[in-house]
């Protein structure tokens, strides 16, 4: 049905049905990492400055594709590359099955050092994955079709990530100590997901052999990554944006985590429907949206995405003036934060779009695995000092003015991309 109303051809639909699995794989995985910073906190007792590392590590990993962008072009067996990234990163999570199950033990940062160790192994796979999985699509997939078969895939990951997290969430606040057996089952199963997703055709290319030294090939990346930035203005405008929109929502990601432990002092169960009830939302609009970012500039999607952001930074902000609630089945239900429900729903159904495949609408395919780095490059730089300044931010000056400062960065980013759209199109109509 699928193939018929979209009009495939067959590269196009064995590798939607490889994109697929490998997204509903993805799916439990991700469901359980939803609540690993909590679990952090209230499980392993981690610091609030920890707290700020294991997310910076998520991130901060892309700034190495700086140094390995010319290595992953070069490379010609991406299979290969995919399937031995997935076993090393994704293996040492085992680890964590033979972590303690009472609180006493915890009291020991051996086990904080080693929890933040492993993820950080965890997600320098990602830096192996990540820009391979836009190449793989970006070959296979038409234009036409590109933002639709992604969100598509996107949605059916979506409803597994929120089931998967519902019933994480229940289980630890019976087993607060479970994520010892759950995690390391997450390992393996991520292991398979990257093996899944190294069977998308590699398309042939006809390159000449590169010889250059490791030096040589580090200065050419960079170099080409620079020219990227000089040469193509509306993607510098788009990154420059997103360089405001991820300062904002990386000092603002973390102290939400501190606020739902420390301030509103909620068990699993209600951080597990905050942490995931907006991807109801995002299920339904993903569809839209992937058709609309298609059919639009990436920079007037990229405005649109960020107001959703600031608006539910706002809603969290203001649950400390308005603290009604209720309580249903055990879960602590805020009135502010069923509207930082929604809006963090729309700006899940347009996030997952913008960050994975935006940056591929600004280039030709063979130019998105490039691209994409150049994109998660950046994401890493920012990573370096965000998180950890959230926090800061939260210890000297509290949350409110935390949020405010997000919100503000926000709307400044929101303000470039329309004034750079508005930019061009004048430019189009002067020439």
């Amino acid at each position: 049905m699928l193939s018929f109303q979209l009009k495939l051809n067959s590269d196009e639909r064995s590798t939607f049905r490889l994109h697929l699995a490998y997204m509903l794989i993805e799916g439990f995985v991700l469901g359980v990492l939803a609540l690993n910073e909590f679990v952090f906190l209230k499980s392993i007792k981690g610091s609030n400055y920890q707290l700020g590392l294991l997310f910076q590590f998520s991130m901060i990993v892309f700034l190495f594709l700086i140094l390995i962008n010319e290595f992953l072009k070069r490379i010609k067996n991406r299979r290969k590359l995919l399937r031995i990234a997935g076993i090393l990163s994704r293996l040492p999570l085992l680890v964590i099955f033979f972590f303690p199950n009472n609180e006493q033990a915890y009291q020991n940062s051996t086990f904080h050092i080693v929890f933040l160790g492993l993820f950080l192994i965890y997600f320098a796979g990602n830096i192996f994955i990540n820009p391979n999985i836009n190449y793989l699509l970006k070959s296979n997939y038409t234009h036409s079709n590109f933002g639709k078969l992604y969100s598509y895939a996107t949605s059916s990951n979506k409803i597994v990530m929120l089931v998967v997290t519902f019933i994480y969430g229940f289980v630890l606040d019976i087993d607060n100590y479970i994520f010892t057996f759950i995690i390391p089952i997450m390992g393996i199963m991520a292991i398979v997901s990257v093996f899944v997703l190294s069977l998308i055709p590699q398309p042939e290319e006809g390159r000449l052999a590169n010889s250059a030294g490791i030096f040589s090939s580090v200065s050419s990346s960079i170099k080409e990554m620079r020219d990227i930035l000089v040469s193509n203005v509306p993607y510098r405008h788009f990154e420059i944006g997103f360089l405001m929109y991820g300062f904002s929502f990386m000092i603002s990601v973390t102290v939400i985590t501190i606020y739902f432990y420390d301030g509103l002092n909620l068990n699993y169960s209600s951080v597990a429907f905050y942490r995931n009830a907006y991807n109801i939302l995002a299920i339904v609009l993903l569809p839209y949206f992937g058709r609309l970012l298609g059919n639009i500039d990436p920079r007037r999607f990229a405005a649109l995405t960020f107001s959703t952001i600031a608006l539910y930074i706002f809603f969290v902000m203001i649950t400390d003036y308005l603290p009604y609630h209720f309580e249903l089945y055990g879960v602590t239900i805020y009135y502010t934060l069923i509207l930082y429900v929604v809006f963090h729903g729309l700006f899940a159904s347009t996030m997952v779009l913008l960050w994975n495949i935006g940056s591929a609408y600004f280039c030709r395919p063979e130019q998105a695995g490039t691209y994409q780095s150049l994109h998660l490059s950046l994401t890493g730089f920012r990573a370096i000092f965000s998180p950890l300044l959230g926090v800061l931010f939260y210890e000297l000056f509290g949350f409110t003015v935390t949020f405010a400062i997000a919100i503000f960065c926000l709307l400044s980013a929101m303000l470039l991309m329309r004034w750079s759209y508005k930019r061009e199109n004048k430019q189009e109509c002067l020439q």
